[in-house]
């Protein structure tokens, strides 16, 4: 999978996105990130991207030109880039098309079905990181974004953290990427558990402090172990 951020900071991705799972999956080529600072579209020699909005208010919103060239400028190049390589999945009816989240508070919630949706259906993202009060309206009349998404019923002073959320979900379904499938498989809000929360876990010792590992996991039961599973999802 590819994926362009749209971001004023994309020195925050750095260390969330470089280490563990993520950080692997990009070394082995399996999702490769790339990131734009918006500031390259900025208008004048100060390189303006936001201004105060029509009708007063407080905040300041990132501006529709700008956002509409960097995104129109990233998708050519992704395009260019991806060209002679390998057919991206095509759900428009044209080719090398991305997918434009805009990470916004304004969005639908995002869950876990989503996620393995986007997963699933998409192999190029450009991921826009709102700011301030946010984006002029105009980017989303205009069609130059396909959904809006929020990680929840709450504000943050960006969408850097939010797209970084999401990157870290997806990926996570993407072949490869985790060591089992099953690992994917079998976890909190999957279809094989109904879209539940998983059961606890327990490791060694088996005896800690005074607390035990249920005697069902280590009866070597695995009919019992699978009852008593099911019966501790929530």
């Amino acid at each position: 999978m590819r994926i362009d951020v749209l971001t004023l900071f994309p020195s925050m991705f750095r260390g969330p996105l470089t280490e563990s799972i993520v950080g692997r999956a990009q070394t082995e080529k399996k999702i490769q990130i790339h990131y734009h600072d918006l500031r390259r579209w900025g208008i004048g020699n100060y390189k303006q991207v936001d201004d105060s909005p029509y009708g007063g208010g407080a905040g300041m919103l990132l501006r529709a030109d700008v956002i509409v060239s960097a995104i129109e400028e990233v998708t050519e190049a992704g395009r260019n880039a991806i060209n002679g390589m390998r057919k991206i999945k095509d759900v428009f009816g044209a080719k090398y098309l991305p997918y434009r989240i805009y990470l916004s508070a304004r969005g639908k919630r995002l869950e876990q079905e989503r996620v393995e949706q986007i997963a699933r259906r998409y192999e190029w993202l450009i991921l826009l990181c709102g700011h301030y009060e946010g984006v002029d309206q105009r980017v989303i009349e205009g069609g130059w974004i396909d959904e809006e998404i929020s990680i929840g019923d709450y504000v943050l002073t960006g969408g850097e953290l939010p797209a970084m959320v999401l990157i870290d979900a997806v990926s996570r379904h993407i072949p490869g990427v985790l060591g089992k499938g099953v690992s994917a498989e079998e976890e909190s809000f999957s279809a094989k558990l109904d879209r539940k929360k998983e059961y606890p876990h327990y490791t060694r010792p088996e005896e800690f402090r005074g607390l035990k590992v249920p005697d069902v996991l280590v009866s070597g039961n695995h009919g019992k172990i699978e009852e008593w599973r099911k019966g501790n999802l929530s």
